[in-house]
């Protein structure tokens, strides 16, 4: 029987919808982009949001949070904006950077910054947020808040990525922006866990319900005299018992006591470090503490376990 020849070839865009999603859902960030200039129809497809919100969730969901993103949208706000509005008030004439910040020199907060934004300028006027996003981090124009851990506490920051050594660098969020660190790995960081900056004191919602063995984050300031302003770290705690409690006979009031016992066990037992006390009602307003954030996560305490671990044997 002779073999019959055929010439025809099936091409990409005869594919049925539905199957041409599927596909390029398995696509990577680089196989997209190479793809989305193939064509027209392909360049609207391979550059649509709900592609690179997978991409985004998958490699950057650790560190980025909403936070951060709410950063990312006042930068979209900002960018998209018509010329001769707050645009042109905002970028920096040598670059094009865009900078957000709050209050007034020298107790200035420094927000996300965003440098050589008219890189993005035509994703975003054409609708493609998340694609700009996942480039606007990748290439590490993006300095975005996020939290580096640093011993048993973390500290607010701005991070910027670097692609090649796949480490990040982190600044403060300060009014002087100083580098805090350099090839910072992926474990080193998390993403803000509430939408209160460095330059915020929290507001705490878990002060009543507190009680011995809950695990805490709580706000620190080394200078009582400096302002709230100026907080830039989160400590870890345990919520333990008042010296006159009977704990070991089971007839524990602490929870019911206006005074709540913040033990950091990273410090030896008699160290004055070890244990602060706090009133319920009125927090520390005067004092190095803050705002007090209970951890519920299973994840987030093994976390700091592991930290407490690695310290016990360095």
């Amino acid at each position: 029987m002779k073999k019959i020849e055929t010439s025809s070839k099936i091409s990409l865009l005869n594919l049925p919808e539905s199957t041409l999603d599927v596909i390029l859902e398995l696509l990577s960030p680089i196989e997209l982009i190479n793809m989305s200039k193939v064509c027209t129809y392909l360049r609207g497809k391979c550059r649509s949001d709900h592609l690179w919100d997978n991409h985004m969730k998958h490699k950057w969901g650790r560190v980025f949070g909403h936070f951060a993103f709410k950063e990312w949208q006042w930068h979209v706000t900002i960018i998209t904006k018509e010329e001769g509005s707050v645009l042109n008030q905002q970028i920096n004439i040598l670059n094009g950077s865009l900078g957000s910040f709050s209050g007034s020199w020298p107790m200035l907060c420094v927000g996300s910054y965003l440098e050589e934004c008219h890189n993005f300028k035509s994703l975003l006027l054409a609708n493609h947020f998340m694609m700009a996003l996942y480039l606007s981090l990748e290439s590490g124009k993006f300095w975005f808040p996020a939290q580096l851990y640093r011993g048993l506490y973390v500290h607010d920051a701005l991070v910027s990525y670097n692609s090649i050594t796949d480490t990040f660098r982190a600044r403060t969020r300060s009014w002087n922006g100083r580098i805090v660190g350099n090839d910072i790995h992926w474990d080193k960081l998390r993403f803000s866990p509430v939408e209160t900056s460095s330059c915020v004191r929290h507001v705490s919602d878990c002060f009543q319900e507190l009680k011995p063995g809950d695990h805490i984050e709580i706000q620190w300031r080394g200078n009582t005299q400096a302002p709230y302003e100026w907080f830039a770290d989160w400590w870890y705690a345990v919520i333990g018992h008042l010296d006159s409690c009977n704990e070991n006979e089971n007839y524990c009031l602490c929870q019911n006591s206006e005074t709540l016992v913040v033990e950091f066990k990273q410090y030896p037992q008699r160290s004055s470090m070890r244990k602060a006390k706090l009133t319920r009602h009125t927090e520390d307003s005067a004092g190095n503490y803050g705002g007090i954030r209970k951890l519920h996560s299973q994840e987030e305490i093994q976390k700091w376990n592991e930290l407490l671990d690695h310290q016990r044997y360095i």
